[in-house]
């Protein structure tokens, strides 16, 4: 079967070497000059299924306005007259229930673990390398509160097998030994062995080598202007030049931008970009630097051993697509790390990034089929693209191969909003 995968990101790239692995004939479209040059350029690095959790949980709402007030704040809205937002955080607060929670993070959690085994089985199979670790994460409590809060998610993460610590100051400081300079500063924390790291970027664009080696077409440079129908599938993609590409299968994996590609075929996801920042730095003395990924609770910024680098990822910012570096997000990324690894790396080499990640309003990505009969999504994967990308493209094989897929996966496909609605 001929594919065409629209969007050269992790998500877009994992689907292409799934699909060639299969025996089909895939060709893969993008904008930029290269893959992963995107929000899979320089995001937090984790793989982090037991982490995996959507935004959408029961006391968010109260949490938010506090979040809004802060200096260093985790969210950030910028006022717009932008109904597609308003709507999206109608929807967002709707899935602010216990019952909603659960069912979203389940969803979350068994693809996030499929993915993790999956990421483990590609790289036993190609000997891929991309500055890779499995540490673990430390999701990190400043207050009593936050610790007393933990079995929230640990409900879920029993019910699925998930292993994790719960670790007291001490506990800390042995996951990670540099925190003992800032033992103060912190009362406990959430310990997930089973969670990786490592360069998304680095990874995408070596998977993207292997997918050529495999007789992946890559057109890079080539936007995509629409979708053209025919009855009830798709008959070619129409570039910016005007081209129009065929194939039998299409996957639409633009991230943030696949709503808007999709809304002419009366196909309406509720996927918003979700700005995200981050900071690349070099360690500056390994001593003193993170293992692994630091998770600090209380700005929701990761803070990641990426090789002889650090990476410092957080914040949640609605303003539409605007891609403009704001002073205030690096100053809470700065903020985190001096708090917690004030000597790990140097500030003054840092390399200050953001990028859109596109999120939906349960957390959920969407994969699967869609109403047009050809059409498949992989996308709203929010901050867990990296976490998602191995299982969501073998998922993705499977359906379009024909194969029975090895997770559950109906719930996963836009049609999950129709029936809500």
């Amino acid at each position: 079967m001929r594919v065409l995968i629209l969007g050269g990101g992790g998500v877009g790239v994992t689907s292409a070497y799934y699909l060639a692995r299969a025996g089909h004939a895939v060709t893969v479209l993008d904008r930029q000059p290269g893959a992963g040059l995107e929000t899979s350029f320089a995001n937090a690095g984790q793989v982090s299924p037991g982490y995996s959790a959507p935004w959408a949980a029961p006391g968010i709402p109260v949490k938010a306005m506090k979040w809004l007030m802060m200096r260093h704040r985790p969210l950030v809205l910028w006022p717009r007259l932008e109904p597609r937002l308003y709507g999206w955080l109608a929807r967002m607060l709707a899935n602010c229930t216990e019952e909603a929670y659960r069912r979203n993070k389940g969803r979350m959690v068994r693809l996030a673990e499929y993915s993790r085994d999956a990421l483990r089985d590609l790289r036993a199979e190609t000997g891929i390398a991309y500055d890779h670790r499995e540490k673990g994460t430390l999701q990190l409590f400043r207050t009593a509160r936050q610790l007393d809060h933990v079995g929230d998610d640990t409900g879920v993460l029993d019910a699925y097998g998930v292993a994790y610590e719960v670790l007291d100051p001490a506990g800390c400081v042995a996951a990670e030994p540099a925190l003992a300079r800032v033992s103060g500063t912190f009362v406990g924390g959430l310990r997930l062995p089973g969670d990786e790291t490592g360069d998304a970027h680095l990874f995408t664009q070596r998977l993207a080598a292997l997918c050529e080696g495999l007789g992946v077409a890559f057109r890079y440079g080539v936007t995509v202007a629409g979708l053209r129908r025919d009855g009830a599938g798709i008959a070619g993609v129409v570039t910016g030049h005007g081209e129009v590409l065929t194939a039998d299968a299409y996957v639409a994996a633009m991230g943030s931008y696949t709503p808007a590609l999709l809304r002419p075929l009366g196909i309406d996801l509720p996927v918003y970009p979700v700005k995200g920042y981050s900071l690349t730095l070099p360690v500056a003395d390994p001593a003193t630097a993170p293992v692994s990924t630091v998770m600090d609770e209380t700005y929701k910024v990761a803070i990641t051993r990426l090789g002889d680098r650090i990476r410092v990822g957080g914040t949640a910012e609605l303003a539409g697509f605007s891609q403009a570096l704001r002073g205030p997000r690096r100053a809470t990324l700065e903020r985190s790390l001096g708090d917690l690894f004030p000597d790990g790396g140097d500030v003054a080499g840092a390399r200050f990034w953001t990028g859109l990640r596109p999120m939906t309003p349960d957390g959920t990505p969407i994969v699967g089929a869609t109403a047009c009969r050809n059409l498949y999504t992989n996308t709203g994967h929010g901050t867990l693209g990296w976490t998602m990308a191995c299982g969501s493209g073998r998922l993705l094989a499977d359906l379009i191969g024909g194969r029975a897929p090895e997770i559950a996966h109906q719930d996963l496909a836009g049609a999950r909003y129709a029936r809500a609605a």
